[in-house]
């Protein structure tokens, strides 16, 4: 088994949630706490979330982490 690690990222939006809420339902789990850092060039919230998985598959660099 190997475990992969995600780190997902994104503006604190709708779609961030969504993209994290897909990544469990794909089988991801969270790990860690969340992290959220202001951008006061753009003045908006960046949300971040590390998520991990199980799989049977040895690591490679060229696996597509999102297809596992």
């Amino acid at each position: 088994m190997t475990t992969l690690y995600r780190f997902l990222s994104g503006d604190e939006t709708s779609a961030f949630c969504h993209k994290v809420s897909n990544s469990l339902a794909e089988g991801w789990t969270l790990y860690g706490s969340p992290t959220q850092t202001f951008d006061a060039e753009s003045g908006e919230v960046r949300c971040g979330q590390a998520v991990i998985k199980e799989v049977a598959a040895e690591y490679s660099p060229d696996m597509k982490l999102g297809e596992q």
